[in-house]
């Protein structure tokens, strides 16, 4: 028996482009009945990153896959294929790389190796929608001579920033101040700088306000204005707006404000032709208002959830969705019970005729910091398989 546990170097949450680091350990436990005959042999090790892609047959129209399926694992096999009895098709991998060949363990040894891998920078981002599902995983592969390969997997989460690939870093590096009594890899540099270079972007993108007023009417005449003072965040941000109620001309009763992502199919891939979009609500804010000149909402963007991508098959984009209950009616009248002497009870009206109306106010959202998103992943850092 032997352990293999991976232990991911810094969460498991990355931006496309940087280097995840892994480190693997082989272990032969030592137990009461372990003797000087009771080594292990391990034929080889390999790993991987993919990422597998999956979609609804009910919501989008691929095309014939050409690719052969390895759903079996034969007993004498030893070609290493990571994706190997999952779902769905593997649209991007990482050359696969050898970690031993013919690892001797003794009782109570154990042996580590060291995997770095730079994510594609060209690939979709992590995401679990209702029509299709991107999911990123580091494999590794082991075996036993004349048994079947076990594979380790290890999940992660992988951001996508646009920009970062276009940027080209600067060739002459006695410009950056550097540590002469400190050794550093270029690679480890060059995933450093990155991942600077993308909290800087996201800073400067997300950091610009300015006032956006919107006014809120319907057929009837003018309910409000609404007031945001930017339209891009970053996930884990909270979306804030206000409005004024003081200068509309028909009371407003209720509104609702919600925070949702609308998935949608290219049409090239949509099953039926004008299928619906698909819509999911992240956060909501609901509020009486009659008789309120000013009101407000905060509403959080989980950290967990995708931020707006394209690719050639789907589309997510991220909108706020107003919903107003109006009157047509004056709803200032109050009925008063009683003399003027006694208490006075103030009541609303019974019945009142409404008008609804909606609207969407389109935003933008894009990723954060990994490691500030790993804190929230559900995946773990720490995966293991016995052998």
């Amino acid at each position: 028996m032997i352990e293999v546990v991976a232990k991911l170097g810094r969460g498991p949450v990355f931006l496309a482009g940087e280097v995840l680091e892994c480190m693997i350990t082989f272990t032969n436990p030592l137990s009461a009945s372990s003797t000087s005959a009771s080594s292990e042999m391990l034929a080889w090790a390999s790993a991987q990153i993919h990422c597998q892609f999956h979609a609804s047959e009910n919501r989008v129209a691929l095309p014939p896959s050409d690719g052969s399926k390895h759903d079996v694992q034969a007993e004498n096999e030893t070609v290493f294929v990571p994706n190997r009895g999952e779902r769905g098709q593997c649209i991007l991998s990482t050359p696969p790389k050898i970690l031993f060949c013919d690892l001797r363990l003794d009782p109570g040894e154990s042996k580590s190796y060291s995997y770095c891998e730079t994510l594609p920078i060209d690939g979709p981002p992590s995401f679990r929608g209702q029509s299709v599902k991107y999911v990123y995983k580091l494999t590794i592969g082991c075996q036993r001579v004349n048994s079947p390969i076990k594979l380790l997997r290890v999940p992660v989460r992988v951001l996508v920033l646009h920009g970062l690939k276009d940027y080209q870093f600067p060739q002459d590096e006695a410009v950056a101040p550097s540590n002469p009594f400190l050794e550093e890899e270029e690679g480890l540099k060059k995933d450093s700088r990155l991942a600077d270079l993308a909290t800087e972007l996201l800073m400067v993108a997300t950091s610009r306000r300015s006032l956006h007023l919107y006014n809120i009417s319907n057929t009837r005449g003018k309910v409000g204005t609404f007031c945001i003072f930017k339209t891009v965040y970053k996930i884990g941000e909270d979306v804030i707006g206000t409005f004024n109620f003081s200068e509309g001309d028909i009371p407003c009763l209720q509104f609702s404000v919600s925070l949702q992502t609308e998935e949608s199919i290219q049409e090239e891939f949509q099953h039926r032709r004008g299928q619906p979009l698909s819509f999911s609500t992240h956060a909501r804010h609901q509020e009486a208002c009659l008789h309120t000149a000013q009101s407000s909402f905060s509403l959080p963007i989980p950290l967990s959830s995708t931020p707006g991508f394209t690719t050639n098959i789907v589309s997510l984009k991220w909108r706020l969705h107003f919903e107003f209950v109006t009157s047509g009616e004056s709803a200032g009248a109050c009925l008063v019970h009683g003399s003027q002497s006694e208490a006075v009870t103030w009541t609303g009206v019974e019945q009142m005729e409404v008008d609804t109306f909606s609207w969407d106010l389109p935003i933008k959202v894009l990723p954060t910091n990994p490691i500030l998103a790993s804190y929230v992943s559900q995946f773990s850092s720490t995966n293991s398989i016995t052998i």
